[in-house]
Order: structure tokens, then sequence, then C-alpha cells
């Protein structure tokens, strides 16, 4: 099961020019609806939330720590949402930012021995960067289940839900020394994060551009509850 499976399942179907959409083109492939307060609309209506999390060294812990995160993860697998998965998303390391400052530091460095030295380091990372060096981010990612029972039968009110069980899911956690983040604006940041699962190479080249999810919604229109 690849990563796009693990985010929209098995069962979505290609739109095949459905709507709008020009046939073979992205809208029509991609099994997106929309994105609604931090949630993944699908267009065989399902709604996904995605939660990152970030990591801890549980090896650096002592055993009675070790212990406690085993004991209240879990307590929070009892009452998690069934569709739970946990997702790792692994990638080289994007070293271009550092190169590119340690290079403006080497050429203000007047001292010949500091500038080789941090040309020595500019190498290393570069071979690093190439070889070996990768970063990892986990999620959690569920769906919303009829049992889950929001509010009220709108997009909204099911989004609240979901957020109520990430909010769940960062109380357990926080017990364990993991921190479930909480975007400030949800929406671009599920965007930003699709597009880099649907775009590995370029998205690491190419950035989104500020307020894209505006701009999106105001081309291709808005789901309506």
């Amino acid at each position: 099961m690849n990563l796009k499976e693990l985010i929209f399942g098995g069962g979505v179907k290609n739109a095949g020019g459905a709507g709008n959409a020009y046939r073979d083109s992205i809208q029509a492939w991609l099994p997106v609806k929309n994105i609604i307060g931090g949630v993944i609309v699908t267009k065989d209506n399902r709604f996904v939330k995605v939660c990152e999390v970030l990591p801890v060294n549980f090896y650096l812990k002592s055993p009675a720590d070790q212990e406690n995160i085993i004991l209240s993860f879990a307590a929070y697998l009892k009452i998690a949402p069934n569709t739970l998965q946990i997702m790792v998303r692994t990638q080289k390391a994007d070293m271009a930012d550092y190169v590119a400052r340690m290079k403006a530091y080497a050429e203000a460095e007047e001292n010949e021995k500091c500038r080789e030295m941090i040309e020595d380091n500019i190498a290393e990372v570069d071979w690093l960067g190439a070889s070996s060096a990768i970063t990892r981010r986990f999620f959690l990612v569920f769906q919303y289940e009829p049992q889950m029972k929001a509010k009220r039968n709108t997009v909204r009110a099911i989004a609240q839900r979901l957020s109520e069980e990430a909010d769940t899911a960062r109380r357990y956690l926080d017990v364990c020394g993991l921190e479930v983040l909480e975007p400030r604006y949800a929406d671009n940041t599920v965007l930003e994060l699709l597009y880099e699962l649907i775009n590995k190479k370029t998205s690491r080249r190419v950035k989104l551009p500020e307020g894209v999810f505006d701009m999106t919604t105001a081309v291709h229109g808005i789901y309506e509850e």
C-alpha cells in the first residue's frame, strides 16, 4: 500500500471526466474534493483527518518512563478510531538552506583556517545529503466513522468532530512525551502535505506560494454543505 492509498483508501474511483474536470487531468484523477477545517473531503464522500506527531527517542528514556509510555500508548489505542493508521514519510534531508547559510559565513570569514573549516563542513554536509541523511515525519490518519456521531450532518460538524478526536489523541500522546501538532492554518498545512506526497521531487525545489489555498478554492469552487 502506497502513501496515497494510506490517506485516500483503496476504494477511490477515478472521476473519469465527471463534473468540470478535463479527461486524464489531475482534477479527474485526484480523489480529493476539498479540504475543510483541516479535513480532507474525498470524492467518494469520506472525511479524513491527518495529524502530524513529533517523535521522541524511546531508547533514551529510563525503564520507568518507557513502561509509562507503553501503557499510555496502549490506553490510547483502546479508544482510538477503528480506521487509525500510522504513516511515516521518509525522504532525503534538504540541506540547501544550511549550505547556503554556511557559504555566506565562508565569504564573510577573514581567517583562512576558519574559512577552510567551514568549506570542509559544507563538503561533508553535501556528502551526507547525497548518501545517507534522511528526515522522517510521522502522521496519524483516521476518517469519520458513524459511531463518532457528529452534532449535525454537515461538513463543518463532521470536521469539528474529527478535531475532537485529534484533541483526544493529543491528550493521550502528551503523556507519552509526543506532541501532536496543531497548525494555525490547518487547511494550508494539509494542502501542502498533499502537494508534497503527490509531487515528491518537484516539491523539494518549488514551494507553494502563500495564500495558495484561497487561490485554488477561488478557481475550482468551494464544496458546499
